[in-house]
């Protein structure tokens, strides 16, 4: 998966990729879980989050364009990638391995490994962590991609009853589909190829 990963990060053909690649090894990056009790909550489980992302992206960019012809030049696929698959970066060093104690099926307890969520490295938002964590790596993001990869979580990652942040949501949408597209890219991947079925 990883090789696979680096080898679509490299095809965008942008400059300092190699040093995003770098910095997402010393983040944790490639360890780290999807999430802590969801989808994909165990190590690697990011990684394996964000190619689903960038293969629903892609699968839903195809079948769009036959649909809307002017899409294909407003969703280039190297700036599909780099949204898709840079999304949750942000989620590279925020989870903690743990034990803790629980009681087993049969009553007795047992000790177990989990994760728990720490937000104190850079605590400014799911999205815009992201974005500014890959702009000090160095990579230039297009506007439209800054505004997938923040806003990839929708109104999910919205103060309530925010008018300014809806409004952006809204103007953010109206600009660029790679907006909406990465945020239906990320909802079918967490919620139909990741949840285990027997969970539902």
């Amino acid at each position: 998966m990883r090789e696979r990963f680096c080898q679509l990060l490299r095809q965008t053909n942008r400059e300092n990729i190699e040093y995003v690649i770098e910095d997402l090894d010393a983040w944790g990056f490639f360890i780290a879980p999807a999430s802590v009790r969801n989808h994909f909550n165990f190590a690697g489980g990011l990684l394996a989050h964000s190619l689903n992302v960038y293969d629903a992206a892609m699968a839903i960019r195809g079948a769009m364009i036959p649909l809307r012809p002017e899409l294909e030049k407003q969703l280039p696929e190297d700036s599909v990638a780099i949204a898709a698959l840079l999304h949750d970066v942000c989620k590279s060093s925020i989870y903690k391995l743990v034990t803790r104690r629980r009681k087993s099926e049969i009553g007795t307890w047992e000790d177990v490994q989990s994760y728990e969520v720490d937000y104190s490295d850079l605590p400014v938002g799911h999205g815009e962590k992201s974005v500014i964590m890959l702009l000090r790596s160095g990579l230039d993001l297009e506007d439209a991609e800054i505004c997938a990869i923040r806003w990839h979580m929708s109104p999910w990652d919205m103060p309530m009853q925010s008018i300014e942040m809806d409004k952006n949501l809204r103007t953010a949408q109206r600009q660029s589909p790679l907006t909406s597209l990465i945020h239906a890219a990320d909802s079918l991947a967490a919620h139909m190829l990741e949840m285990d079925a027997t969970s539902v």
